[in-house]
């Protein structure tokens, strides 16, 4: 966007809420500035881990929309602004492709001014997800590799039984590993040790990749202003499945048109896919490949 239209944007120079503990801002915050000049502030003393951590001492009560529009709420009511803005992430394995691991992110923003909110989301098989068993360094050589550390960190208890004061987080060097190996797997039952990938953000720079690509997709979105209302967050809200078969013609679950709308105002439009693609491949259709 041009610097003389990025000022004339109604975010240009105003400050959202980031409501997070785990040092998102450096992530999201530069995406949303270049894109429509937004500035951001996170507040003291908010511990989101509150609505859920990935370990599950603390379990997610909703869903991931419905928490991280909480985590927007509660920065803004914390500190009185009209605009608010959460993520909340996910990991586990793609709904199709069921051994591989993928990355959940979404990004929930509010502006109680316009009286919108404005979900982006993303999935991506760029994680280094994992976890694994073992009582030595020598049981998790390849797991390490996989998981990336130490430049990720990790997470160590005990592989059975629930106990919270044996859970030990952002594991960055080989000693506090070791270390933290044997108290697990002395403590559990099968002598072995849990360990696993820390998704918090600040100990995972592969996490932190996925999420300035959903910072960038949600700074596009809030640039677009609806051309029916002018209100910002424009931008794909569904789609419409039916993209016929190139052999038969017949209707697939592939999606056929993309559905954009506004968060302000009931106006959508149908669009084309953006690939340009026009026909599925026979190999989705239900009757040329039943």
């Amino acid at each position: 966007m041009a610097q003389d239209t990025l000022k004339s944007h109604p975010y240009y120079g105003r400050t959202v809420t980031l409501a997070t503990k785990h040092g998102k801002e450096t992530v999201l915050g530069p995406p949303l500035k270049a894109a429509v000049g937004l500035m951001m502030d996170v507040p003291e003393d908010l511990d989101t881990d509150r609505l859920g951590t990935f370990t599950g001492e603390v379990p997610r009560i909703g869903s991931a929309r419905a928490t991280a529009l909480k985590k927007a709420r509660w920065g803004m009511a914390i500190t009185g602004r009209l605009l608010g803005l959460a993520s909340e992430g996910s990991f586990g394995p793609d709904p199709e492709l069921l051994f591989v691991p993928t990355s959940h992110e979404l990004l929930a923003f509010v502006d109680d001014g316009w009286g919108i909110e404005v979900i982006e989301q993303l999935i991506d098989p760029n994680t280094n997800y994992s976890h694994h068993a073992g009582k030595s360094l020598d049981d998790l050589e390849d797991f390490l590799i996989q998981a990336k550390f130490p430049s990720h960190g990790l997470i160590v208890r005990p592989n059975s039984g629930l106990m919270p004061d044996l859970l030990f987080k952002g594991i960055t060097d080989t000693e506090a590993l070791r270390r933290t190996l044997k108290t697990c797997a002395s403590a559990s039952e099968d002598g072995m040790a849990h360990v696993e990938t820390d998704m918090r953000a600040f100990m995972n720079p592969t996490r932190r990749k996925v999420l300035g690509k959903v910072a960038h997709n949600l700074g596009r979105r809030l640039r677009t202003l609806c051309p029916q209302c002018k209100a910002p967050g424009w931008g794909m809200v569904d789609v419409i499945k039916g993209l016929p078969c190139e052999w038969c013609g017949a209707e697939t679950l592939l999606t056929h048109k993309e559905v954009y709308g506004c968060p302000a105002c009931d106006y959508v439009e149908n669009h084309p896919r953006r690939d340009g693609l026009s026909n599925a491949p026979a190999s989705n259709c239900p009757y040329c490949n039943p």
